[in-house]
C-alpha cells in the first residue's frame, strides 16, 4: 500500500529540530521510543508524563511529512476537553494545522461515530436527525407518554419511585442482528413482550422516525450499519492507516467494542495511549476482549513524571490500583501533608490549607495555577455519618457543573488577564480564556466551539471579531464592573452565535466584584490575602482530571457504597503497604479517585481526614517526611 508520509518522518535530526521549534525539555529514552513508533501499540503513561506534549509533538512530526491528500490521521479522545488540548497543541504550527481539516480527523470517538457511522446509518433509513442529546430525548419522550397509545406504561411508571427513568432512559442496543430497546443502565423490569413492553418499543421508535435519539443509541445505530454494509469499516480504516486514541483508561466498553469492529482486523496503525490507574468512569475497565484491554501485556511505559517530585510520587506509586507502577518524581520539590479535624475543628481544613498554600509555594506560582480543593463528593446524602461531601468542609459551597478550573466564567477571564499581563504566556492565556468560553456554552452540535488556533485572523470574518473581544477581556477583565461584563459577554454571544451557533450561558448573572470573589469559601487568611490569586476553588476531583494545580487539598468523603471514608482507606494503604490489587473494589474506586486528585499538584498535596479514624496511621506518615497537623491541638 501507498505510503502516506515521508519515510523520514521522525529521524533524529528532525525531532531534534521540532523539539526545538516548540521549546520542549529534550526527550527520555521512552519518550523517543513511542515517538518513533510506527506500529500499533499501547502507552502507559504516569500523572505529568508530558503525555499530551508527547501526542502533539508526534503530530506535528506527521504533518508536517504527510503526503497524502486523501488519507489521514485519526485523533480520538474521551472528552472534548482532551480533544480541545490536542487541536490546540497542534494548531501552533502551519504544518500541525493541516491536522485540523479533511482528510484528518480530531474528535471524540462520540463525534467519530456520530460522522462515521451514526449519522450515515440514519440518512440511510431516511431519518432527518433533529436531536442526539439525553436531555432533548427526555423531554420528548414524556411529552410522548402522555399520549393514549401509552396508558398502560404511564400507569406502571407512575407506580415506580422515580419511574419516568425506565422511559427517559430507554436506549437502542444492538442485540442478535437488530436494535433492541432496553435501559440505559439496567435490565427494564418488564418483558419486552408485555404491554408496558411494547408500548416502550413503540415509543422509542417513534421519536426515532422523528429523528430523536441519546446518545448512547448511536452506537448501536452504528453497530447494526456495519453488520448490514461490511464495506463501511473497510472505508473508515482506508481513510484512516493512523488512528491516536488518547485518553484511553476512560473509553467505555461500547466504545472499545465499536472501535474494535472498525480497526482491530484491518492494517491500520492504532496507537492508544492513558493511564489506567486514572480511569474513574464505571464501564472503562469492562471491555469486551482482549483486544479492547489497556494496557496490553508488555506495553511501554512513560513512569516519569515531570509534574511533582519524589515526595508526591511516592504517594502516586503507592495508591495505583489498578496497575501497580513505580512513579518517579522529576518536577520541583513538593510536600505532603496531612490534616487531621474533628467535627469542631473541619470549618478549619480549608483556610489552613490556604495558609499552607501561600507559605509553601512560590507566588508566581499560585497566580498561575490557584489551589484547588476536591472531593469526591458534593453533596451528602442520608447517612448519619461525617463528613460526607465537599460542602461539609464548605457549608457556603455551590456544586458546578463547569468543566473548568475556574467556577465562573469571569473568574476565568480575570485568572487569564493576570496571566497575559504578568508572564510570558501569552498564548496560554489566551488559549485558558477561550477554553473556558467553550466550557460556557450550548451547542447543537457535538464538537461545540473550535479550537483557538482554527479562529480566522481577519477581522473582517466571525472570528476575528472574536479575537478581538478575546483581546479585550484579556486586557480589561480584572477592571470590569456589572455594566462592562455585561456588554462584552452580550457582544461574545452574539458572535459565538454567528460562529458556530453555540449560545453563552448568562454570564453577566454570574458577575461578582473582583474583591468579593470566593467569597463563598469563607474569610480569606490573612496570609493568604497577601498572595494574588491564592484563593482555593472548590470542585469533584472528576472536574479536575487532567487540570495541574500549584496545591491541592483532598477532602475526605463517604465513598459510593457509603461504609468507608476515601482518604483514611488512602492513608491506611500507605501506612500499611497493602497490595492495592487485594483491596475490596469499593476500595479500590474509593482511592483511584484519591490517586487521580493526588496527582494535580506541583508544590503541595495535602490530604485531609477525620482525627478518630486517621490518628493511628499519623506515625507512618511522619516517618515518611510528611507534615502532619492536628488541627484539634490548635
Amino acid at each position: 500500500m501507498t505510503r502516506t508520509y515521508l519515510p523520514d518522518a521522525f529521524a533524529t535530526d528532525k525531532v531534534e529540530a521540532m523539539v526545538k521549534l516548540l521549546g520542549l525539555d529534550p526527550l527520555d529514552a521512552e519518550q523517543w521510543d513511542f515517538l518513533q513508533s510506527e506500529s500499533t501499540q499501547d502507552l502507559q503513561a504516569a500523572p505529568g508524563s508530558g503525555k499530551t506534549t508527547l501526542i502533539g509533538l508526534k503530530l506535528a512530526l506527521m504533518a508536517d511529512a504527510w503526503t497524502s491528500p486523501t488519507r489521514g490521521v485519526c485523533v480520538l479522545s474521551h472528552t472534548n476537553t482532551a480533544k480541545n488540548e490536542i487541536a490546540d497543541r497542534v494548531g501552533l504550527l502551519a504544518a500541525g494545522r493541516s491536522l485540523l481539516r479533511y482528510p484528518h480527523f480530531i474528535g471524540t470517538i462520540q463525534s467519530f461515530v456520530h460522522t462515521f457511522l451514526g449519522l450515515p446509518a440514519v440518512r440511510d433509513r431516511k431519518v432527518e436527525v433533529r436531536s442526539i442529546d439525553d436531555a432533548a430525548f427526555e423531554t420528548a419522550a414524556l411529552r410522548l407518554l402522555q399520549r393514549p397509545e401509552y396508558s398502560t406504561l404511564r400507569n406502571y411508571v407512575e407506580r415506580q419511585h422515580q419511574g419516568t427513568g425506565i422511559v427517559t432512559g430507554a436506549t437502542f442496543t444492538y442485540q442478535d442482528g437488530e436494535l433492541a430497546v432496553t435501559g440505559a443502565a439496567r435490565d427494564l423490569p418488564f418483558g419486552a413482550q408485555s404491554s408496558s413492553g411494547k408500548q416502550l418499543d413503540h415509543l422509542k421508535r417513534t421519536l426515532a422516525r422523528r429523528g430523536i435519539f441519546r446518545f448512547q443509541d448511536m452506537y448501536a445505530i452504528a453497530q447494526e450499519y456495519l453488520a448490514r454494509h461490511p464495506g463501511i469499516a473497510a472505508a473508515v480504516t482506508t481513510r484512516f492507516p493512523f488512528v491516536l486514541l488518547d485518553e484511553t483508561q476512560d473509553t467505555s466498553a461500547t466504545q472499545h467494542e465499536l472501535l474494535d469492529l472498525v480497526f482491530a482486523s484491518s492494517s491500520t496503525v492504532v496507537q492508544r495511549v492513558g493511564d489506567t490507574n486514572q480511569g474513574i468512569y464505571s464501564d472503562a475497565a469492562s471491555v469486551g476482549g482482549p483486544a479492547s484491554l489497556f494496557p496490553l501485556p508488555g506495553a511501554p511505559e512513560l513512569p516519569v513524571s515531570r509534574r511533582f517530585g519524589p515526595q508526591i510520587a511516592a504517594v502516586a506509586s503507592r495508591l495505583a490500583v489498578r496497575r501497580p507502577q513505580q512513579v518517579r518524581g522529576a518536577g520541583p520539590d513538593g510536600q505532603v501533608a496531612v490534616l487531621l479535624f474533628d467535627e469542631t475543628t473541619v470549618s478549619d481544613v480549608v483556610p489552613t490549607f490556604e495558609r499552607m498554600a501561600a507559605v509553601t509555594v512560590p507566588e508566581d506560582v499560585l497566580v498561575r495555577r490557584p489551589p484547588r480543593v476536591l472531593g469526591a463528593r458534593q453533596n451528602p446524602k442520608t447517612s448519619p455519618v461525617y463528613p460526607q461531601s465537599i460542602s461539609c468542609y464548605l457549608p457556603g459551597y455551590t456544586p458546578t457543573s463547569t468543566p473548568t478550573a475556574h467556577r465562573t466564567l469571569i473568574g476565568a477571564a480575570r485568572a487569564a488577564s493576570a496571566r497575559w499581563k504578568t508572564g510570558p504566556d501569552s498564548h496560554e492565556a489566551a488559549t485558558e480564556l477561550w477554553n473556558a468560553v467553550r466550557a460556557s456554552v450550548s451547542s447543537p452540535t457535538s464538537d461545540g466551539l473550535p479550537a483557538l488556533g482554527r479562529l480566522e485572523r481577519s477581522i473582517a470574518t466571525t472570528g476575528g471579531r472574536v479575537r478581538i473581544l478575546l483581546r479585550e477581556l484579556l486586557l480589561n477583565a480584572d477592571g470590569f464592573d456589572a455594566a462592562s461584563w455585561g456588554e462584552a459577554t452580550e457582544q461574545l454571544a452574539v458572535q459565538l452565535k454567528s460562529l458556530n451557533g453555540c449560545q453563552l450561558r448568562e454570564a453577566e448573572s454570574e458577575f461578582t466584584p473582583a474583591a468579593a470573589a470566593g467569597a463563598a469559601l469563607g474569610p480569606a487568611p490573612a496570609a493568604v490575602a497577601a498572595v494574588p490569586a491564592a484563593r482555593a476553588v472548590a470542585g469533584t476531583i472528576q472536574s479536575a482530571k487532567g487540570e495541574t494545580h500549584a496545591a491541592t487539598l483532598i477532602l475526605e468523603c463517604l465513598e459510593k457504597t457509603g461504609r468507608k471514608f476515601d482518604v483514611t482507606e488512602a492513608l491506611r494503604m500507605i501506612a500499611e503497604g497493602s497490595d492495592p490489587l487485594r483491596e475490596l473494589k469499593s476500595v479500590q474506586a474509593a482511592v483511584q479517585l484519591v490517586f487521580v486528585g493526588a496527582t494535580r499538584p506541583t508544590h503541595l498535596l495535602v490530604l485531609a481526614a477525620h482525627r478518630d479514624r486517621s490518628k493511628r496511621y499519623a506515625d507512618a506518615m511522619t516517618d515518611a517526611g510528611w507534615d502532619i497537623r492536628d488541627l484539634t491541638k490548635h
